[in-house]
């Protein structure tokens, strides 16, 4: 595109003040407009932003001539009928994970965009982060895999208010919310992109009353953490989430020739490949080898998956071939997240 990529921005919470930064960081982009249920609110986080426009009103927004696309970071159960809007009207979208409530409002999503020659994209940052490439480009050196942990658990601020009685809007499922959605999904994407839809899913949760909630609602229930096990027949994959401790682990994907470890998971850094060395009869895990699989990772790194965005809508193949092999795994990946909220007793009113 001749001009650069004009951005408009719906929310206003913490993680879009970082996507703005990554905005300001990144070429070919510019901040256009924010867009806030309260006026006054979008006026000012726009100005503090350097925007022009400010709405209140999605269609405005929508009908736009002076904005090309649109990161959408509202709570998850507004980010499918959002997207589908603003698709209508001839925006891209920059959706922040997770994507829609369900598989089933995804692959709405992603017809709509591809029907009317846009893009959706889900703001997966760990997919798009350098690292998941280099993980990707040493898979082949473990050997046959069989086993892979995915590991993300930290203990949230808000976890305090919550056992206390209060409502918080990332644990009510009215909003599609809840640690899987929200944590769990960096375990899972990662997984889905990998090694795909497994052939059966085991899921075990630590779930909890939502404050209000009537007694008899189908909508009673959120999860807090949980493990979820991925069975491919020929290997399994652990899956381990959650906003109530601190996970210390570093995730791995063991193979029989060598074990590759990620010492953090949210943006695939600190990488790790040690190879097996056979020392016969051992009490213990003996590793061989241990080499250092460097990734240089920015302050922000939200500027990856911006840059993605930004050259797949100006259509350049390399970025357009990664950003639809993503949108499988978005499907795929809620597919059975679907599954696991099924186990586990989570409904969000988007789910039929």
């Amino acid at each position: 595109m001749e001009h650069e990529l004009r951005i408009a921005t719906i929310g206003t919470s913490a993680i879009c003040e970082r996507f703005l930064d990554a905005v300001a960081k990144t070429e070919g982009v510019c901040l256009a407009g924010c867009y806030s249920r309260a006026l006054d609110r979008a006026k000012d986080f726009a100005q503090k932003h350097g925007a022009e426009l400010a709405f209140d009103d999605l269609a405005e927004l929508a009908s736009s001539p002076d904005v090309d696309a649109v990161y959408i970071a509202s709570p998850n159960a507004l980010h499918g009928p959002q997207a589908k809007q603003l698709i209508a009207s001839g925006k891209h979208v920059l959706v922040e994970k997770a994507f829609a409530s369900n598989a089933a409002e995804a692959v709405e999503v992603f017809a709509a965009a591809k029907a009317a020659g846009l893009i959706a994209m889900e703001a997966m940052r760990n997919l798009y982060d350098p690292g998941f490439a280099k993980i990707e480009q040493n898979l082949d050196r473990l050997g046959t895999i069989r086993q892979a942990t995915f590991r993300f658990s930290k203990i949230t601020s808000r976890m305090a208010r919550l056992l206390a009685g209060e409502r918080v809007s990332q644990f009510d499922p009215l909003l599609s919310e809840g640690a899987l959605m929200d944590i769990g999904i960096y375990t899972m994407e990662p997984a889905i992109a990998i090694f795909g839809q497994p052939k059966r899913v085991l899921a075990a949760g630590i779930c909890m009353s939502v404050p209000g909630e009537p007694l008899d609602s189908a909508y009673g229930k959120i999860d807090l953490a949980g493990e979820v096990l991925l069975d491919y027949g020929d290997k399994v994959v652990n899956l381990s989430y959650g906003k109530v401790t601190d996970d210390l682990i570093p995730s791995q994907i063991q193979g029989e020739t060598a074990t590759l470890t990620i010492g953090a998971l949210p943006n695939c850094s600190q990488l790790k490949l040690v190879t097996h060395v056979d020392a016969g009869m051992a009490y213990g895990t003996v590793g061989g080898a241990e080499e250092e699989l460097p990734v240089v990772i920015p302050e922000n790194d939200m500027v990856y998956e911006l840059s993605f965005f930004r050259d797949a809508v100006a259509g350049k193949a390399e970025a357009l071939k990664r950003v639809h092999q993503f949108q499988q795994v978005t499907c795929d990946a809620l597919t059975t997240m679907d599954e696991a909220r099924r186990q586990l007793g989570v409904r969000f009113p988007a789910d039929k």
